[in-house]
């Protein structure tokens, strides 16, 4: 099943994206988590790890493809892991350099925020950056997401020392930013 929100579509990892992931991946920009890991990931390490996902009815993770409505091109990948049902998910998304900028990493971070929040019902939803990501921390900070943690000078990258930064959203902070939804499960409480 697909997710879509205004500019893009969200669907399943295919075995013909694995190109695609392991180049973002290897890219230290586009990877851009709190530690630089060495560009040595491979089409084969993506395509095994996709060949040895366990499906289920009930997913600890969920990784999808973002692709442009208007195109169909593709723009990245999004997904959230450890999940905890009903209580918490950490969410990550790599954008292709030539969309940054476009607005479609909102769109699919929202889109997967509606997901987690109102199909999936969970507490809290979180993601980690480091301080010299300002585009990372935009892009959360835009969708309502706060500085829970912060572990000064612990990244050392590209020479310079950053913070480490856990940010995060609550189930209540998510609909009072979008009061067209329902929070059906407040009321069950």
């Amino acid at each position: 099943m697909a997710l879509e929100g205004e500019q893009i579509v969200l669907r399943e990892e295919r075995p013909e994206d694995m190109a695609r992931l392991a180049a973002m991946r290897n890219d230290l920009e586009t990877q851009a988590w709190s530690k630089t890991l060495p560009p040595d990931y491979t089409e084969g390490m993506y395509l095994k790890r996709f060949q040895e996902r366990e499906f289920s009815y009930d997913p600890k993770e969920g990784r999808f493809i973002i692709i442009s409505k208007e195109k169909g091109e593709f723009v990245g990948s999004i997904s959230y892991t450890g999940l905890r049902p009903r209580w918490r998910a950490t969410v990550g998304i790599m954008i292709d350099k030539k969309f940054w900028g476009t607005g479609f990493a909102l769109d699919a971070q929202e889109v997967l925020l509606k997901f987690l929040f109102v199909e999936l019902g969970l507490r809290v939803v979180r993601l980690f950056t480091h301080s010299g990501n300002q585009r990372a921390v935009r892009l959360a900070e835009k969708a309502g997401f706060q500085v829970a943690v912060r572990q000064r000078q612990s990244i050392f990258k590209n020479g310079q020392l950053y913070d480490n930064l856990v940010m995060d959203m609550l189930r209540e902070e998510y609909f009072a930013r979008h009061r067209e939804l329902n929070d059906n499960l407040s009321k069950l409480a």
